[in-house]
């Protein structure tokens, strides 16, 4: 996986709070965040999370929702109201509606229990690199063949020149501000149209626009990706 922009940026070792109540599971993050290099902390309730977050001030926080003494949205709002610590919710709730309150009250990420290890590491790396990017957002965002200068408002694709929409730009550099992270549809429409109560159909429209200018087969996308009922997710792809 590359760095989000063209400056290359360190993000291992990292303190990574876990507050997650199965034993099982819960140990098996420890060992593999551990293995990667990272200072894992266990939490297995809300309660010591929250102790656990104001003590080490984590890089990052993998919350599961069914927590046994209080619902891991409420961490969330909690952790919203004084940091920015990148939030990846690891939960087996897979209904659209809770991932959507999840991201829109400030997860960075959603993953559906169970799910793969090398998935996870990926999303923690890119939540890490977008936790780094918020303290000082980088210019210039690289992904695949696409390269987004943000100074100089230009966009190209392997080398080759991208004319863009106002629109279609705007909703692009939306998306790779927030570089391997899901975008809700609600903030998509917020953050271009000015209105999160704006008609859905036109992030359809320009996002199709987007896959037609910027996929090498727009029909079989592989950079930028459909979140079904929750929204869209710029992919962190190594450099060609």
């Amino acid at each position: 996986m590359s760095d989000a922009s063209t400056t290359a940026v360190r993000v291992t070792p990292a303190t990574i709070l876990v507050v997650e109540d199965d034993t099982a599971l819960r140990g098996a993050l420890m060992a593999t965040l551990k293995a990667a290099g990272h200072r894992p902390v266990a939490a297995r309730d809300g309660a010591e999370g929250r102790r656990w977050f104001a003590h080490y001030h984590p890089d990052l926080i993998l919350l599961d929702l069914g927590l046994p003494d209080q619902d891991g949205l409420e961490i969330i709002r909690t952790v919203r109201l004084t940091s920015l610590t990148p939030i990846i919710v690891l939960s087996a709730r897979d209904a659209e509606g809770v991932k959507v309150t999840a991201l829109d009250q400030g997860a960075d990420d959603y993953l559906t229990k169970p799910f793969g290890l090398d998935e996870l590491m990926a999303r923690i790396r890119a939540a890490l690199r977008h936790g780094v990017q918020v303290q000082g957002s980088p210019p210039t965002i690289v992904t695949g063949d696409l390269t987004i200068d943000m100074g100089l408002r230009h966009v190209s694709c392997a080398g080759t020149d991208v004319d863009l929409s106002p629109k279609e730009y705007e909703l692009l550099c939306v998306l790779a501000m927030q570089l391997g992270r899901p975008v809700t549809h609600r903030a998509l429409l917020k953050a271009v149209w000015g209105s999160e109560t704006s008609d859905i159909q036109y992030l359809r429209v320009y996002v199709s626009h987007l896959r037609q200018k910027l996929e090498p087969r727009p029909e079989t996308p592989t950079l930028l990706l459909s979140e079904p009922g929750v929204g869209y997710r710029l992919v962190d792809l190594p450099p060609r």
